[in-house]
């Protein structure tokens, strides 16, 4: 590691190629190798083409001479701009057009300043010296840096625009920094481009945003002043921001309660705004702003919505379309997505298996399968965005397995979710009655018997309901739509239930008469 300094400039060398040094060279910093920053006793930063005045006074009076001289960057030589004393004055041929000093009658005033319109070619190094009896009395070095300022777009900004404020010196050396303020003296976020200066950005601008802000720039090294303030004065005018690009319209789905990714157009944007609407409404012009993002303004707007997109997967009701936005400079890129959100139901206490599914425009069909697929299954909707199946009871190996839920958009893309269903646990029940035992303890023998039969069957029952579990999964696949009645479902269901019923209690009952 080796350390040099170049006056102000310490640089830390770690392995430079000959490329980055020949580009150090050349820039800017080059002047320092020909002037140290102790050689100016002022900076000066002045706005290209505003009035400037470089400041030269001295308490000497009477018969003064005085010269200026200037010394462009990257120039060892000095130049004369002009030279005067009381009685005439001489033009250098550096002189521009706007220069002059600023009180004719300087050797009365003692004010021998210099007065001009600054552009870009005019920063460097001025000298002021003034003599008196042929002896020079006075010195001064100042360092002119000149500011350029550009807005974009020009004033009258349109409302919803990217306001973009640019600020360049030139040297560069010559500050340390440049901060931007909007009104109010509210400071506002800005980043430095090597080649384009320090840039502020106030997307999505309001009438509110109209006012003056203030581009300060901060001296480097020797300088009157702590730093330069500049007003930038911006209005706002409303009008609608019409020059935006459409990607693509993506239709999808997913399941509940899964993480999904939202597409926004792959942009490096200033400002982001995500829309959306509830899923099959009627009235397309109600979205509601979920989630914004303000690179600048460093603000970023949550709803309880756009939580659960990002950390917990959307519930059913948050399908429907959503609309990313994305505002770079002047343009807009926007994304729209309609998503579908699927999910399943065991209705454990039934054996129902539901369904329900949110944006019914885009979806083709939704069906229950059972993984036999001969196994015809009869299917019942209570109304748009629902599917049931009903599993018949008692459990057994036919019907046991895994019910899968399909759900088919009309772009082919299919959603599952699976249940599965297992069989119940082998049960036995024994009861040992001593052969001692009179009759009438035999009879008595029979309630509990019954009860017990009762308990095992709906423990039995209970059982099969815990060991209802759901998974789900996403592929594709082709589907079918069935609707039926749900009323033909619950009776064959019912009559079911109870014929079980009745046999498990006869069976009790002939269990105990055979011990009596």
């Amino acid at each position: 590691l080796v350390q040099w300094d170049f006056f102000f400039l310490n640089v830390t060398w770690k392995c430079l190629d000959i490329l980055e040094l020949a580009e150090l060279f050349t820039s800017d910093y080059a002047e320092l190798f020909f002037v140290s920053p102790s050689e100016w006793n002022d900076v000066v930063v002045a706005r290209e083409g505003s009035p400037t005045i470089l400041v030269c006074t001295d308490t000497n009076r009477g018969s003064v001479a005085i010269n200026w001289m200037v010394k462009p960057l990257g120039v060892r030589q000095w130049k004369l701009l002009l030279s005067a004393n009381d009685r005439k004055e001489f033009s250098g041929g550096s002189l521009k057009d706007s220069m002059r000093l600023s009180d004719p009658e300087f050797g009365e005033s003692g004010d021998f300043s210099l007065f001009f319109l600054p552009t870009m070619e005019d920063s460097g190094f001025y000298l002021c010296m003034i003599k008196q009896a042929g002896r020079t009395v006075k010195e001064k070095i100042i360092l002119l840096a000149i500011l350029k300022v550009t807005v974009i777009p020009a004033p009258p900004i349109l409302q919803y625009a990217t306001l973009r404020l640019i600020a360049t010196v030139s040297p560069d050396f010559a500050v340390t920094k440049i901060t931007w303020a909007a009104p109010g003296g509210v400071s506002m976020r800005s980043e430095k481009h090597p080649k384009f200066g320090t840039v502020a950005k106030l997307p999505q601008v309001q009438n509110s945003d109209s006012g003056a802000y203030v581009c300060m720039v901060h001296p480097w090294g020797n300088s009157s002043k702590a730093l330069f303030a500049f007003n930038v004065d911006v209005s706002v005018e409303v009008a609608s921001f019409t020059n935006i690009t459409h990607g693509p319209l993506i239709s999808t789905g997913t399941l509940a309660h899964t993480s999904f990714p939202l597409t926004c157009p792959a942009v490096q944007g200033d400002y982001v705004l995500l829309y959306w609407l509830p899923p099959d409404s009627k009235k397309q012009n109600n979205m509601k702003v979920v989630f914004t993002y303000d690179r600048w303004r460093g603000s970023t707007l949550l709803t309880e919505q756009s939580k659960r997109l990002q950390l917990a997967g959307p519930p059913r009701h948050d399908g429907g379309p959503y609309i990313c936005e994305v505002f770079l400079n002047d343009n807009t890129f926007s994304q729209r997505t309609l998503l579908s959100v699927l999910k399943g139901n065991g209705f454990t206490r039934l054996l129902e298996l539901g369904c329900v599914y949110s944006e019914l425009s885009q979806v083709q069909s939704a069906t229950w399968k059972h993984e036999n697929q001969s196994r015809r299954l009869r299917m019942i909707s209570s109304g748009p965005g629902s599917i049931t199946t009903v599993v018949p009871l008692p459990i057994t190996s036919d019907t046991a397995g895994n019910y899968t839920c399909t759900l088919q958009l009309k772009n082919g893309q299919t959603v599952l979710a699976t249940h599965t269903v297992t069989l119940p646990p082998e049960e036995s029940v024994s009861v040992t009655t001593p052969s001692l035992l009179p009759c009438l303890s035999a009879l008595l023998l029979l309630v509990p018997l019954v009860a017990v039969a009762v308990s095992v069957l709906l423990w039995r029952q209970k059982h099969i309901s815990d060991r209802i579990e759901q998974s789900l999964s996403v592929q594709s696949g082709e589907t079918e739509n069935i609707y039926e009645n749900p009323q033909d479902i619950r009776q064959v269901m019912n009559q079911i239930v109870e014929d079980d019923v009745y046999k498990e209690l006869e069976a009790g009952k002939q269990k105990a008469l055979h011990h009596l």
